[in-house]
């Protein structure tokens, strides 16, 4: 069911599960259809229409357009007509079918709009194109008229070239309305009845010989039939609705006509109409779909009309029932395989007769038949339907004809000399033709099978498979032995037997034998399915290697989760039931002739193996015992429930590896048809899920990398459920196994259960089926326990091949035995057993708990002549290593065994030709025929049978004495086995005992000893008789030496496995320092500080290493060293606000944003206002820039020699492989730590020792200081480095000064009225230290309350930054007439005021910023800066600041406050104290202010800015210190990297004291008294009161004029608060509901691609062609403008953010997760998405401090193209 978008939110869907989809290609939307949902469920719209009462619409509004759509229609089809030209040899032209398409786009989209008039309309339109009349009428009646007559013609002749008749003799237009039926006629060589599918009039017999014929199809071409032609070629319009359908058809459905004809079906009568003529031109949509060159667009269309009409069970009934659909459909299918069948190849090429599809084909590879097959599984799923298929014996038949195309197909050969040139890839085709074409019917058939009721269909089912399989057989020659060499893997007809056999015992309660066929049958029919388990485990082995990769690939697509319950699961069954029925003996050895590991199953040290190369024999012995073992403990189809089988695959899958929600829906094999129940996401889903797992919420790595949500096992689940069997037959990759294991071993040492390493753990299973109890006999057969004692005894001795997987699987095979032994051996009966008894064979009984305690004595072997044993007399037990042979398995005749009862000797393969023979009981030449394949010298170069000589061995063990050898051999102790129930007899009581369930082998023996004890009292005997014997039964020489060698060995394993894990951890060690000190971006508080700037005294030089060349040494003027540094505009200062309120992404036309509140549109006003009034030369020193497109310098700490850094570049450049940077931009990343990075900044040549000199407080008064600064500012040769003289050092500067300046975009450093003026640099290079020092502040949270040399300081670069940007400010000299530190500390004559009225005045210092005064003063000293005079003009600035403060309060109070103040500060003055008092000075302010007009002209509107609250002292004082801060806190950030002094921590009330005396401002004496007056700090350089009145003066000769920007610009807002994006919904739909309708604001279109900036919230088109200026996208556009080359935009349609940073971008991931934890890129899942709030914050925290180069890793170029 699906419903638009605006249905859904109408209607109430809480708590409901429900996917979010973007229909490409249109869709309809169900509500309001009440076949479909429940009418509660419908949307508000659609309850009213469904119950009040419709008024009719009168006749005569209508009986225009009745009269008028019929001829308009008649038009259109006539155009349709003329349009068509068949295509010349068979390449359609489609340009001249879109031409005619685009030429009646307007007829068709009128047609459409009518049908959204509503109901009324949509009647007409049904009448007019079902009318058979009207067609007749309008179409007959052609008259004089040639063009109607031609287009008629036209017609005729389209539907002859598309193979269809039309039922006439002759091409005249005239209808015999009775002959019609029973004319006939020959076309294309067919005679055929010609009754149209409308009314299929031709008999029953006739029906019945139509399906007969159809049965008996075994060649490669259908021998048609009457009925089948009819289907296939006959076409007959009768209305308009069925011409139009037809021209649709022929123009390959066009988007437009498939939208007005499904807009039309919510009329009944129309939907019925319209769903009877498709089913006519079912066929014939077929063929066009066949040679249609866009077969997936059509047939995307065609499913959109489809599903509608057949997901309605009545209607789908209906068609059913009167226009044959099944037959149609299935008819249609064969004659759409038939194209492409190929002879088959499987076992007997010459004479086979099977035919199969071709997977190489376009049909099958491009998934042509997918429509079709979704069709007909679409209607299987109507129980009324899948019952009439079910019924229906022909249908049956001709179906499982239809499968048997597919068994077989795709034939692997194995290459047996070179690999294979060409690797086809045809193999998924055939993977997915079997799972769509065959397997879904299946499962859709299946889920009608439920009840006892339905028995009879599944009898019919498998009743017509078997006969398909028997005529397979036939077809393919097939006797008993499959051909060698050969695999496939696509057994759809044993499939289909083996479920349906499943579903009738599990649901039907049908008995198994009744529906099972002869024991010949079914060892015919496990040889296929048993051959391709052999062929899984060759695969593994490297045997197919040269078959090319490929053949893996079927391999693992055999096994994965969509395939395995269609695949692998049948072909488990069916051989658990053959199994279960055969001979287990025959079922054995039959296993391991397959895997071809028979002749490794010898007593013998060596043999000879013909089938198998010695270097495959291990893992093919581990392949048939892993094998045997989910053989007979899986349970999936032989008992289990349905939430079992859930709970157990979830639990496979979640111990592999942790999961997400949908990669675990993914991985858990689903029943394919949805109306199982059993889907994932079901409720059964979410219980079990959260019964065995854990969630894990998603977590941030420090390297940025985002988890995802994930479940994670519960301990219980490792404890109890972990089940290694399901793990190996659900895993694609072998690696899972291991990733399993290794799980499943942490946590038993993490729960303190077993700290080795363990062997995977016993489970025990659900109980079997009764049905199938047959199985377990295999556990106790002679021949497997031969085969474990034999493989135990050559594990004890250590024969080559075999490995501890093999000895754990025998244990696993024994213990399974022990665990479903039958319960009838009586211990007396069994005690007379001895030698005389056994001579026929090795052991007594078939019983696996009375044949583990039977010695066998000696052993008869054949040998080749070579072997060790041959030499001897004395029968041993040897530990030779070469190769030997049991019996050869190539030898027709069986050895005939003495009856001495002292040797046995065992042909596994002797023993299974017997059991063949016996069961077939054909005649002795047939027989003979049997073995002929065997002797045949096929596989191995005639003459390489070894001479083969019988030898006896003397073994004298049984199971159990091989069992407590074994474990004495593999604790590495003697007689390391004590019984334990001689200690505690509670043991024998209880038996399940915890200790026991997890541990390694030496626990896996001792639990099986238990068991066998547990199970007869003789057998505990004989293991406390074992044990008692001290010495076992082997010559004690060989066995020790055997025993140290491996001792040794182990030992030998152990040391070197330590050495190997203290290597390891060493380096893990160094590695984590170098992370510590290179990498870590997001936490360098564990840094190891760099020598960049050096606190501690030391008289040497700096010293610098150099990361390219390695040399250590200090920074010279001719070989200066540099840091790596990344240079970035940045515009993050610019997007702080001045309230706390966050700004929030617009999700309403209401909701917009303006950016007239962030911090660069207020100083952008502040500048072009001053630049309005005053001096331009002088505003440009007023003010900093760079809020927007400021540089900001960031280094990752190490330093390179600039000549080594050259040559580095040039490597890069001539590097043909570069990643994601630009080396022609001059990026690079760092030689150690490789962040990302664009310059060098070279250090300064200096030594330490200096800093120190400097830094010492020397007793010069504050008069004398201010000369020596005015006077070092005067000289501008005082730089050390002659700036006459060109040095490599004052090269690298001037360079890497250019590097800042191209940083940035010209219109972020140009501010001046006249374009390059030396004042713009000069702005532009104290900005960029401003911007630094912001940029640090804001990343210490925008205050120093915390302190210490932070984070910042041990990377900082501001120290080289400032003697780069110091060298370039002192070739500038200011003009010296105005230079501001004079009026900071000089008093001037009054007379110099007037002599400029003529020209633009300068900007009065009170205006000045402060911290730009504070820099322009410190890049003008000479460097190294002496901290004296630092401190100097700090305080001198201070005292500017304080008036400016005092100023901006003054005018921010009202008048009756003013004067209040000025009256109490008037009282104070006594000049001492006022200097030091707010009060005295504030008063003087107001007084000297309001000499001009600042204060005048505050009419009604003035009042309404003022604050109306009182202001108290405290409020007042609060006021000032605020004022002051920022300016305070860049200064001491300023000395602390200058100077190298620890900044203070503090609380943030005392924030201002702390900072102020750390400064120096604040006197000693004043620092304790309580409460702090921030006037106390100042020290005033001349008389307080003289300054001031000088400064005021010059605010009111400007006030005269414009009092209003006077006072505008006094108010100086500098409490910003710290940056942030915009604060997003908490659900991502209302972002998407939005966005993804919204217009683009410049091309007024809906983007393909929209994006929103998260920034400031402008909506742009990523990738939009028509937003495109001057070859920039939109978005890379918005980036430079918004960011300055870095934008964050949220990609509506995909819920991913991107970044783009200047030349580059990157996927970020997204912010936005479901309620798993999970990210939905590209919205494919559609669940509800919700904001995770912890990403949002790494998103920001990313952008605030510039490290998205760093932490994102995948970057690419986007060529402006975003």
């Amino acid at each position: 069911m699906s419903l638009c978008a605006e249905c859904f939110h109408q209607g109430d869907h809480t708590g409901h599960d429900f996917n979010m989809f973007r229909s490409q290609a249109g869709g309809a939307c169900d509500c309001g259809d009440s076949n479909v949902m429940r009418e509660s469920g419908f949307c508000r719209r659609h309850q009213i229409k469904s119950s009040s009462n419709i008024p009719c619409v009168p006749k005569d509004l209508l009986m225009m357009s009745e009269f008028v759509l019929p001829r308009f229609i008649l038009c259109l089809i006539q155009y349709l007509r003329e349009g068509y030209n068949e295509p010349a040899a068979d390449v359609p032209s489609e340009k001249d079918l879109n031409k005619v398409l685009q030429l009646l786009e307007p007829q068709i989209s009128f047609l459409e709009d009518l049908t959204k008039m509503g109901g009324a309309m949509r009647s007409v339109l049904t009448q007019v194109l079902t009318n058979q009349q009207n067609y007749k009428d309008l179409t007959s009646d052609l008259g004089e008229n040639a063009c109607a007559k031609k287009s008629h013609e036209k017609y005729l002749i389209a539907l002859k070239s598309s193979g269809l008749t039309y039922p006439e003799d002759k091409l005249v237009y005239g209808i015999q309305e009775p002959s019609a039926g029973t004319s006939t006629l020959a076309v294309q060589g067919f005679a055929g009845a010609t009754g149209t599918l409308g009314q299929l009039d031709s008999s029953d017999e006739e029906d019945q010989d139509g399906s007969q014929g159809l049965g008996k199809r075994k060649r490669v071409k259908l021998s048609s039939s009457a009925k089948d032609q009819s289907i296939m070629d006959v076409l007959k319009h009768k209305s308009f609705l069925e011409e139009l359908l037809f021209w649709t058809i022929k123009y390959e459905f066009p988007q437009k006509m498939v939208t007005f004809l499904l807009n039309m079906l919510p009329d009944q009568e129309y939907k019925v109409a319209f769903t009877k003529t498709f089913v006519q031109h079912y066929a014939f949509i077929m063929k066009t779909l066949k040679k249609s060159h866009e077969s997936d667009t059509m047939s995307n269309r065609i499913v959109h009309i489809s599903v509608q009409l057949f997901s309605n069970e009545e209607l789908a009934r209906q068609v059913t029932e009167e226009c044959q659909l099944l037959d149609i459909m299935v008819t249609v299918l064969l004659y759409m395989m038939e194209s492409c069948l190929i002879k088959s190849e499987l076992q007997d090429e010459e004479n086979s007769l099977h035919v199969v599809v071709n997977c190489g084909e376009a049909l099958l590879k491009n998934n042509t038949y997918w429509p079709l097959v979704s069709d007909f599984i679409n209607i299987l799923s109507h129980q009324s339907v899948a019952k009439k298929f079910l019924e229906d014996h022909g249908l049956l038949v001709t179906w499982m004809n239809f499968v048997s195309f597919f068994q077989g197909m795709n034939l692997n050969k194995r290459e047996l000399n070179e690999h294979v040139e060409f690797e086809s890839q045809t193999y998924y085709a055939a993977f997915a033709a079997e799972l769509e074409a065959c397997a879904q019917p299946m499962w859709g058939l299946l889920s009608h099978c439920k009840v006892r009721e339905t028995q009879e269909y599944t009898r019919n089912v498998v009743r017509y498979c078997l006969e398909a399989l028997q005529d397979w057989f036939d077809a393919i020659n097939f006797v008993d032995e499959p051909a060698p060499n050969q695999v496939t893997f696509h057994l759809p007809l044993h499939r289909y037997y083996a479920m349906f056999l499943s579903k009738a015992v599990k649901c039907q309660e049908l008995d198994l034998d009744s529906i099972l066929p002869d024991q010949e049958m079914l060892m015919k029919l496990m040889i296929h399915p048993l051959q391709i388990q052999a062929s899984l485990a060759e695969i593994h082995s490297n045997m197919w290697v040269r078959n090319g990769l490929q053949i893996k690939g079927q391999a693992m697509t055999y096994v994965q989760s969509h395939f395995c319950n269609s695949m692998i699961d049948p072909d488990i069954y069916l051989l658990q039931v053959c199994a279960s029925r055969l001979d287990p003996d025959y079922f054995i050895s039959s296993v391991f002739e397959r895997f071809k590991v028979v002749d490794l199953l010898t007593m013998a040290s060596q043999h000879q193996n013909t089938v198998l190369d010695a270097e495959h024999e291990r893992s093919m012995l581990e392949g048939a015992l892993t094998f045997l073992v989910i053989l007979l403990s899986l349970r999936l189809h032989l008992g289990m429930s349905d939430d079992e089988i859930l709970r157990a695959e979830m639990v496979a899958q979640l111990c592999m590896n942790d999961r997400t929600h949908s990669s675990l829906l993914d991985l858990i094999p689903e029943n394919p048809n949805p109306k199982s129940g059993i889907i994932p996401g079901s409720y059964s889903f979410e219980s079990v899920l959260s019964a065995v797992a854990d969630f894990k919420a998603p977590v941030f790595e420090p390297g940025g990398s985002m988890q995802q949500g994930m479940y994670t096992p519960k301990a219980e689940v490792w404890d109890q459920e972990f089940d290694p069997v399901m793990v190996i037959l659900r895993t694609v990759y072998r690696r899972d196994v291991q990733s399993a294991m290794d799980r499943y071993t942490a946590f038993l040492k993490q729960s303190g259960k077993f700290p080795g390493n363990p062997w995977p753990p016993y489970k025990k299973r659900t109980a079997l089926h009764s049905s199938y109890k047959g199985l377990m006999r295999l556990l106790h057969c002679k021949t497997l326990h031969i085969v474990l004692f034999t493989l135990l005894y050559k594990i004890l001795n250590d024969h080559q091949n075999l490995s501890e997987h093999v000895l754990c699987m025998v244990l696993y095979l024994i213990e399974l035995g022990l665990e479903n032994s039958a319960d009838e051996e009586s211990d007396e009966e069994t005690s007379v057993c001895g030698p005389e008894r056994c001579h026929d064979s090795w052991f007594p009984g078939s019983n696996l708990v009375s044949n583990m305690r039977h010695f066998i004595n000696y052993v008869r072997v054949r040998v080749p002549e070579t072997a060790p044993e041959v030499k001897r007399d004395s029968p041993a037990s040897t530990s030779s290593d070469s190769l030997g042979s049991l019996q050869s398995s190539r030898r027709p005749k069986v050895l005939q065994r003495e009856n001495s009862g002292t040797a046995q000797v065992f042909s596994l393969v002797a023993e299974r030709r017997k059991k063949f023979q016996e069961i077939i009981n054909r005649s002795s030449n047939e027989a003979n025929q049997v073995v002929r394949p065997k002797t045949s010298n096929k596989w191995s170069a005639p003459g390489s049978v070894p001479q083969l000589t019988t030898a006896i061995l003397e073994i004298k063990e049984s199971i159990l004495s091989l069992l407590i050898k074994l474990h004495h051999k593999l604790s590495g102790k003697q007689n390391s086995y004590y019984p334990p129930w001689l200690d505690d007899i509670e043991i024998l009581i209880q038996p399940e005992i915890p200790k026991y369930s997890h541990g390694d082998g030496i626990t896996a023996v001792e639990r099986i000893l238990l068991k066998a004890a547990l199970q007869s009292r003789m057998n505990k005997r004989i293991i406390e008789e074992i044990c008692r014997k001290v010495t076992p039964p082997v010559p004690p020489k060989k066995v020790t030496t055997a025993e140290k060698k491996t001792l040794d060995k182990e030992e030998r394993r152990q040391k070197a496995r330590e050495r190997q894990q203290k290597l390891l951890a060493e380096f893990a060690s160094r590695q984590k320092s170098f992370m510590e000190t290179a990498m870590d971006v997001d936490s360098p508080e564990n840094d190891i500080p760099m020598e960049i700037t050096t606190a501690e005294p030391q008289l040497s030089e700096a010293v610098y290493d150099c990361v390219i060349c390695g040399q250590s040494g200090p920074s010279s003027e001719d070989r200066p060293t540099g840091l790596v540094v990344l240079l970035q505009a940045s515009s993050v200062l610019g997007q702080c606000r001045d309230n706390l309120e966050p700004k929030k992404l617009p999700i309403t036309e209401e909701e917009q944003i303006y950016p007239w509140d962030t911090c660069a549109a207020v100083h952008d006003v502040r500048l072009s206002l001053l630049q309005r009034y005053f001096k331009d030369s002088s505003c440009l020193l007023a003010v900093s820039i760079g809020w927007e497109g400021g540089v900001y310098v960031q280094t990752c700490g190490h330093t390179l020699h600039i000549d080594c850094h050259k040559s580095y570049m040039e490597s890069l450049r001539n590097d043909q492989v570069l990643q994601g940077f630009s080396v022609d931009k001059g990026e690079f990343t760092c030689p150690l730590c490789r962040q990302f990075a664009n310059s060098v900044l070279p250090c300064y040549p200096g030594s330490n020792m200096e800093n120190n000199l400097w830094q010492r407080h020397s007793n010069k008064s504050i008069p004398d200081l201010i000369k020596e600064v005015e006077e070092l500012q005067g000289r501008p040769g005082a730089f050390p480095v002659s700036i006459s003289s060109e040095t490599n050092l004052s090269k690298e500067m001037e360079s890497v000064m250019k590097d800042i300046k191209n940083t940035t975009q010209k219109k972020y450093r140009d501010y001046s009225k006249t374009p390059g003026s030396p004042d713009n640099d000069f702005l532009f290079m104290y900005s960029v230290a401003r911007t630094n020092l912001e940029l640090e502040l804001i990343h210490r949270g925008g205050n120093l309350c915390s302190g210490g040399a932070s984070t910042a300081g041990k990377r900082s670069c501001l120290n080289q930054l400032f003697h780069v940007l110091a060298l370039h400010m002192r070739l500038y000299s200011i003009d010296s007439e105005f230079n501001p530190w004079r009026k900071l500390t000089q008093l001037e004559e009054m007379n110099s005021q007037l002599g400029n009225e003529e020209q633009q005045p300068e900007v009065p210092i009170l205006y000045h910023d402060v911290t730009s005064l504070l820099l322009i003063q410190i890049l003008m000293m000479p460097q190294p800066l002496h901290k004296d005079h630092f401190t100097c003009i700090v305080k001198v600035l201070f005292t500017l600041l304080y008036t400016q403060a005092l100023a901006a309060l003054s005018v921010k109070c009202n008048e009756e406050d003013r004067s209040a103040w000025k009256h109490t500060g008037a009282l104070k003055k006594n000049p001492c104290d006022a200097e030091k008092s707010y009060k005295g000075l504030l008063s003087f302010v107001i007084s000297e202010l309001s000499k001009g007009k600042l204060y005048h002209e505050e009419g009604a509107q003035e009042c309404a800015m003022v604050s109306p609250i009182a202001w108290s002292p405290e409020s007042m004082e609060k006021y000032l210190q605020d004022f002051c801060l920022p300016f305070l806190r860049i200064t001491s950030l300023l000395q602390h990297h200058l100077f190298g002094e620890d900044l203070p921590s503090c609380q943030e009330e005392e924030e201002f004291s702390v900072l102020s005396s750390c400064l120096g401002l604040l006197p000693t004496f004043y620092q304790t008294e309580h409460p702090f007056i921030s006037a106390s700090c100042l020290d005033w350089p001349v008389p307080a009161f003289d300054i001031i009145a000088q400064w005021c003066s010059e605010i009111n000769s400007f006030t005269e004029r414009h009092a209003e920007q006077g006072k505008a610009l006094l108010i100086q807002e500098s409490r910003w608060k710290l940056p942030h994006l915009l604060q997003l919904p908490e659900n991502y739909n209302t972002i998407f509901q939005y966005y993804h309708r919204k217009t683009c604001s410049v091309c007024t279109k809906v983007p393909k691609d929209p994006a929103v900036c998260l920034v400031c919230g402008t909506f742009v088109c990523l990738k939009g062609l028509c937003c495109k200026q001057q070859s920039y996208c939109e978005c890379v556009l918005h980036s430079q403008n918004c960011g300055a080359g870095t934008g964050i935009f949220l990609l509506i349609n995909a819920s991913v953010i991107i970044i783009i940073r200047g030349h580059r971008f990157c996927l970020w991931g997204s912010v936005y997760l479901d309620a798993h934890g999970e990210e939905d890129r590209d919205l494919r899942r559609g669940k509800p998405l919700y904001i995770c709030k912890e990403r949002y914050k790494v998103l920001e925290q990313q952008w605030i401090s510039h490290t998205f180069d760093h932490i994102n890793k995948r970057w690419g170029p986007h060529y402006n193209g975003l």
